[in-house]
């Protein structure tokens, strides 16, 4: 059997800087039965310049056009709020987890007990991030939004370089020789999730392109995941179905609140309702076997047929195609067996319908 698909709530920025509503973000998540609660760790500073202007979307999801850095400052969290809401996690029996958005709130969430660091897309070209993020010695999700296939390769040979030798690279030629190095290749599959994403809020359904994931799991031979920014929850329950390894799904408290991303979130009942149909698509996928299940096997012999009489059948009459048919039960010879009998004889009389015996 295939390991539960790991379900990340994303809180990210959705408590609006307020650690009351973080608290509460973290009680849905756990009522939801997701198995992490996370949420977004950066100081706006160390994150944006004054000149950096707001994505279209975020113009239009926060109704202002005033700038990153102000948007930033108003969602930011202390390392207080994040020990709380690292508490409460644990007490609700669920896995806190935060991205870094900047080297300094990268150690600082280190020192937290999370089951693995998040690389947002918007840092997969970063390298000393990665790079750093390599040597804490954690399992990695890796968001891929906005990438080809060509940034992600480069993004997991720095990765690469990070989890197996020390220093900083001293050449481009020396990242990719970790990239191709043995050991290197064994401790990605086993410490790195790509996730498929694509970056806007709330995506288009014709932007999402999920088949992306089974080219990004051919392509690098790792576990692969899917961050959901559709409305609603059918991609990601669609993508579990695609054999998802993490689905992670924005929520809030609720949509209508302006905001970069409550626009493209769940509210609390239909997080919950994502992760339970996400736990069905994980029974009904079962395992890669074709056999019957135990369900079906009392049903063989009312579903399918047994060889009989089309018509009277004297005794020393040839069977043939037109005085051999198939009906229901199944409780002699298999419609598969008529082969073996055309052209015989028939050593007895049978009446119309009667089973032929072997």
């Amino acid at each position: 059997m295939s390991r539960p698909v790991f379900i990340i709530a994303e809180a990210g920025v959705n408590h609006d800087g307020s650690v009351a509503d973080a608290l509460r973000m973290v009680d849905v998540a756990a009522e939801a039965g997701a198995d992490a609660v996370k949420f977004q760790t950066f100081d706006s500073t160390l994150l944006a310049t004054r000149r950096a202007g707001k994505a279209a979307y975020q113009v239009r999801n926060t109704g202002a056009d005033d700038g990153q850095l102000a948007m930033l400052r108003s969602l930011e969290l202390d390392r207080d709020a994040h020990r709380a809401l690292a508490a409460r996690a644990a007490e609700r029996g669920l896995r806190f987890m935060s991205t870094a958005f900047d080297l300094d709130s990268l150690g600082f969430l280190a020192t937290l007990d999370m089951p693995a660091v998040k690389i947002p897309s918007g840092d997969l070209t970063w390298a000393a991030m990665l790079l750093r993020a390599a040597r804490i010695g954690r399992p990695l999700i890796v968001s891929t939004g906005m990438a080809t296939l060509d940034e992600i390769r480069q993004a997991l040979a720095v990765i690469a370089f990070g989890l197996t030798r020390e220093g900083v690279p001293s050449s481009p030629a020396e990242v990719e020789a970790a990239f191709d190095d043995a050991r290197a290749r064994v401790l990605l599959r086993d410490r790195v999730t790509l996730l498929h994403c694509t970056t806007e809020y709330p995506a288009s359904l014709a932007a999402v392109n999920l088949r992306a994931m089974d080219v990004m799991a051919e392509t690098f031979g790792l576990p692969v995941g899917y961050s959901d920014h559709t409305l609603g929850a059918t991609v990601a329950i669609a993508a579990a179905a695609r054999g998802a390894a993490v689905i992670e799904k924005h929520f809030t408290l609720d949509r209508t609140r302006p905001g970069p991303d409550h626009a493209a979130s769940l509210e609390p009942d239909e997080l919950g309702a994502m992760v339970a149909a996400i736990r069905d698509v994980e029974t009904a996928l079962g395992r890669p076997r074709k056999e019957p299940a135990p369900e079906e096997i009392g049903n063989r012999a009312i579903a399918r047929r047994s060889l009989v009489a089309a018509r009277p059948i004297s005794a020393g009459e040839a069977f043939s195609l037109e005085n051999l048919t198939a009906k229901r039960p199944a409780d002699g010879l298999s419609p598969m067996a008529i082969w073996t009998l055309l052209g015989r004889t028939s050593a007895r009389n049978y009446a119309e319908d009667e089973a032929i015996e072997p």
